[in-house]
């Protein structure tokens, strides 16, 4: 009973002999003082028992005594609980706070705003890490499943749950590019916390794939990684719902092509296709989904033959997703788990070409064709291109001279379709002539150094010279002329090696036939097809000189993905205002942000796209017959289209207005000078 002394007991708590804290079960003493008073009260429980005993009915927090609570940590975590709660008053700043006036800030300037969220971002993953002990950097998801059972864990993922949630508000808020690339820059560094939390990870990649789709600037390279170095730790929580959310907003941004679209639509698809990388398994399979898609809404073009079943056929969103499977099949086509999708795209790509096969869609046929062979390219198959070209030179309006003059410069690149009078225009004559020439030698060309390239060139020669004799232009006659002689020449420049042989076509040996002189691309197919790329680049650039390319810098991916990949990550920390208050909704700060109109205040939280968009058509009517009425298609987008496009996460116009009205102000105080 000797030990029972040692305790006194007082009505707010427990205190031992030296009037040292016991209440609550925790020691407010180092930790090897806790293990070795741990040590007796186990000691306790052996040499006397009905004392132990006695204290389980009595006070059984003081046997419930935890030394792993009591660590070098706990005179650490209040300053984190502090600056956590400073954190979260900065990233609410300016909410409703659900009428408590307590909960909100009356008054922060930018400074303090920039400091509370520049430090915290940069060091509270460190924080945290060093709280779970875990490493300071990576990890995937099951280190994250191991860490959940821990005490440590139990402790401190509030905080953790905090930090994240808090981010995730103030992203939602924020309508600045720069602030928004900062912040999922460092959150980029804690996406493996996600794993715990599945519902904070949904609404990340909702929130990340909006600022993929819509964001200027950095900002979409940004939310890329975010999005791929959360798939690459968390696996498949997340892979199935980011690789689905990244082909819908890619659907939604390809409904219409412009000039000043094209670029970023090019670097949207390089993005989805640069995501495959991560799972090619389970890529393969939604591939597989959408790509049976594209074939049921072909089928029902075929089998329906009505207006509205061919336009949903020839509207940009669906030439646009055939761009990127083909784009992805030409990148992964060696791989066992993407080869077996090339077959079925080139059925789909072959019957797209010949559904309306009228002259007003060579375009779209020409495009087509170039899909075909950058297929075959990469899968080394032989693709009947030729035959898909040469059906144009069929049509009449290739064979008659302009009758409606020179016309204006054609971007093939830009349209799927042509108005009836541009169709006699010259410019669209010899772009369409000149575009299936270069098209028809890419595809000789490759097949240049084959065994069979007589047999494989004789019909195409033939219906060449045929052309030659029948049109009534010179200048075509003349490229249909140079391209006969370098097909001639190629064959003879097969011929000649294939008599020294004794192989049939079609025995394996035939694999290396010619394989020294593709190797240092002797071919004259190979060598004339040079000079035409070169053509049509140029022709390219003198079209694109003359536009104004917006989002030009989106366009270089690789470039940007290594920037962002090596950009120093801790930029604004010596003190660089990358965070402004201003940039927040509700108060205002010292900086007094220009108040905005109501209708814009739907365009600061991003929000998913709608599903009926998908469905939305954008492109104008199927214009099946000649007899029907001229309709001159504008590739522009319309009003409605513009609509459903979302806007800049930075809006950029929102000081326009009151300087608009100062301006106006001053030149009335003019007037009213001179009137004196």
């Amino acid at each position: 009973m000797g030990a029972r002394k040692k305790v006194k007991k007082l009505e707010n708590g427990t205190l031992d002999e030296e009037g040292r804290d016991m209440s609550g079960g925790k020691l407010s003493v180092p930790k090897k003082e806790a293990r070795e008073h741990k040590q007796q009260l186990e000691r306790l429980k052996e040499t006397q028992p009905d004392f132990y005993k006695y204290l389980e009915e009595v006070d059984k927090e003081l046997l419930d005594f935890d030394d792993e609570g009591i660590d070098e940590n706990n005179g650490k975590i209040a300053p984190v609980r502090s600056l956590l709660r400073v954190f979260r008053t900065a990233c609410h700043y300016g909410d409703d706070g659900d009428g408590d006036s307590s909960a909100k800030l009356t008054v922060m300037s930018s400074d303090v705003f920039n400091r509370i969220m520049l430090f915290t971002l940069s060091k509270m993953d460190g924080i945290l890490r060093n709280l779970m002990k875990l490493p300071s950097y990576g990890g995937r998801k099951e280190k994250i499943m191991d860490i959940k059972s821990t005490k440590q864990w139990k402790k401190y993922n509030h905080l953790v749950k905090s930090y994240l949630g808090n981010s995730l508000h103030v992203l939602n808020q924020m309508t600045d590019a720069q602030m928004i690339s900062f912040t999922l820059r460092r959150l980029k560094y804690s996406s493996l916390f996600l794993g715990a939390f599945p519902t904070l990870l949904r609404k990340y990649v909702k929130v990340a794939l909006h600022f993929w789709g819509t964001g200027s600037g950095d900002l979409p390279v940004v939310a890329f990684l975010f999005l791929r170095d959360l798939c690459i730790r968390l696996g498949s929580d997340c892979l199935d719902e980011c690789l689905k959310g990244l082909y819908k907003a890619y659907v939604m941004n390809c409904q219409f092509v412009n000039v000043s679209k094209l670029q970023h639509i090019h670097f949207l698809r390089n993005c989805v296709i640069e995501f495959l990388r991560v799972d090619l398994p389970t890529a393969y399979q939604l591939a597989f989904v959408f790509i049976r898609q594209l074939a049921m809404i072909l089928r029902e073009a075929l089998d329906m033959k009505t207006k509205e079943a061919f336009r949903k056929v020839y509207e940009w969103k669906y030439i646009n997703c055939l761009e990127l499977w083909t784009g992805a099949i030409c990148e992964y086509g060696s791989e066992p788990d993407f080869k077996p999708l090339a077959y079925p795209l080139t059925q789909i790509i072959s019957g797209v070409a010949r559904l309306v096969p009228t002259a007003r869609y060579f375009p779209l046929r020409l495009r087509c064709a170039r899909m075909l062979n950058r297929i075959a390219a990469a899968t080394n198959t032989f693709i009947p291109v030729s035959m898909l070209l040469l059906d144009m030179l069929e049509m009449k309006e290739l064979h008659m001279p302009p009758t409606g003059g020179v016309g204006k410069a054609v971007d093939l690149c830009t349209i799927l379709k042509v108005s009836k009078p541009a169709i006699k225009t010259r410019s669209f004559q010899e772009a369409c002539v000149f575009s299936m020439i270069e098209e028809l030698t890419e595809h000789l060309a490759q097949w240049s150094y084959s065994v069979a390239f007589f047999e494989l060139s004789f019909i195409p020669a033939v219906r060449l010279r045929s052309f030659c004799k029948s049109t009534k232009i010179e200048r075509f006659r003349k490229e249909m002329r140079e391209l006969i002689r370098q097909i001639d020449a190629n064959s003879e420049f097969t011929n000649e090696k294939r008599a020294t042989i004794s192989f049939l076509p079609n025995d394996p040996g035939a694999t290396s036939f010619l394989e020294d002189e593709k190797k240092s691309s002797a071919s004259p197919l190979t060598k004339y097809v040079a000079t035409l790329r070169q053509r049509a680049q140029q022709r390219n650039d003198s079209m694109m000189e003359s536009s104004v390319i917006v989002g030009a810098e989106s366009s270089v991916f690789e470039k940007k993905l290594a920037e962002s990949d090596e950009e120093n990550d801790d930029a604004g920390d010596d003190g660089t205002a990358v965070f402004s208050s201003s940039w927040l909704p509700g108060k205002e700060s010292s900086g007094k942000p220009p108040k905005e109109d109501k209708k814009k205040k739907n365009k600061k939280r991003p929000k998913s796209q709608p599903e009926e968009a998908l469905d939305e058509d954008i492109v104008e009517d199927l214009v099946l017959s000649s007899d029907e009425e001229d309709e001159h298609v504008d590739d522009s987008p319309t009003d409605r289209e513009v609509q459903t496009q979302k806007g800049n996460p930075k809006r950029k116009n929102k000081h326009k207005p009151a300087k608009d009205a100062s301006s106006k102000n001053a030149q009335a105080s003019k007037k009213r000078k001179r009137g004196r």
